[in-house]
């Protein structure tokens, strides 16, 4: 028994580092975003692609292929070679970030299958795991593809979204593996009532996060540099103007309008399930866990109007004040999440034999 939970600990902090590595690596994709850097590496080379450029011909000949994109043709075309170097790096790093997820996951599995600290049950959910991580790979370049062609200059939003809602599940299912591996059954309270609400939440954060996204792929936060009404309007004009799936995933201002509103009911029904989590008791990490929504919550929503407010001033290729509450602003959404599975683990509808 000893042995076992020695195991399981190590496992899942090797989890757990992949956790961390994968909100780091979430991180660099907004970072990648913001600074317009995703369509600076026109190809996807697993192997060869791990080294940048080492002399000037070499930066040349990759300038040149960014040279052929839309994106240079029709918005950088006075980009010189060294702006052409900054953005790189960001896009490169942001790969090279995801290549050393994919050595940590190998090495580690090597090494635990060796060691034999997998039990049975693990081999699958490990399996899954890897396939999901390769899914994300995979649709992190449908989506670089998107803005190579046409007279894009950007990826396309939906497939941004799509990239970073992988990127999320991706998270939050190894966040559970490792949460399995870790806390004890007698953490686990039983609450039919606020483990539902706690579903809904979570729920509701995963569709915010994804029309966070959405905000971010169509640069639609300076549409609407204003709080709390849109523009002076509290329900703005052209709301509507196409069917409403395309209306949904494309106008910008409903896009916008339903972030907010969206924002705002999140708030008030954490707080509402907050009340009732101190209603009620249950374990040491239970009591740890129940204020850590609501106060993420509300910073959540700070960050937000300070990211709406300060979009009036982005200036193209200058990191400023935006920038950083908007990077702030995705992170702490995930944080904000993580911390519903965790409750959502820690809390079931009835005992299981």
């Amino acid at each position: 028994m000893e042995s076992t939970n020695r195991s399981n600990k190590l496992v899942a902090t090797w989890l757990l580092i992949g956790v961390a590595m994968t909100i780091v690596q979430i991180a660099l994709g907004g970072i990648t975003r913001l600074t317009g850097s995703g369509l600076s590496i026109t190809q996807w080379d697993v192997v060869t692609g791990s080294l940048p450029p080492l002399n000037e011909v070499q930066w040349m000949a990759e300038f040149d292929k960014y040279r052929q994109t839309p994106q240079f043709q029709l918005l950088n075309f006075d980009f010189t070679l060294q702006d052409f170097k900054f953005i790189f790096f960001w896009e490169w790093f942001h790969r090279l970030w995801a290549r050393t997820i994919g050595l940590v996951f190998a090495f580690g599995f090597i090494w635990f299958l060796v060691k034999r600290h997998f039990q049975k049950e693990m081999i699958k959910p490990l399996v899954y795991l890897f396939l999901l991580g390769a899914l994300q790979g995979a649709i992190g370049w449908i989506m670089v593809a998107s803005g190579l062609t046409g007279d894009a200059v950007y990826v396309k939003p939906t497939r941004l979204a799509l990239h970073f809602l992988f990127a999320i599940g991706l998270l939050c299912y190894t966040y559970w593996f490792a949460l399995s591996l870790l806390i004890q059954p007698s953490a686990i309270s039983y609450q039919p009532k606020t483990r539902n609400w706690n579903l809904l939440l979570i729920l509701l954060v995963i569709l915010q996060l994804g029309y966070g996204a959405l905000m971010a792929g169509h640069k639609a936060a300076n549409i609407a540099a204003t709080w709390p009404t849109i523009n002076g309007q509290w329900i703005p004009n052209n709301l509507i103007t196409d069917g409403l799936l395309l209306n949904a995933i494309d106008n910008k201002i409903f896009i916008h309008f339903v972030h907010r509103g969206l924002a705002y009911l999140i708030l008030l029904l954490v707080l509402i399930w907050t009340f009732q989590l101190y209603k009620t008791s249950g374990s040491k990490a239970y009591s740890m866990i129940r204020p850590i929504p609501s106060i993420l919550v509300l910073l959540q929503v700070a960050l937000g109007i300070l990211t709406v407010l300060s979009s009036s001033g982005i200036v193209s290729g200058h990191w400023g004040f935006f920038e950083w509450m908007a990077e702030l602003h995705q992170l702490v959404g995930m944080m904000l999440l993580l911390s519903l599975v965790t409750t959502w683990y820690l809390i079931r509808t009835r005992k299981t034999i």
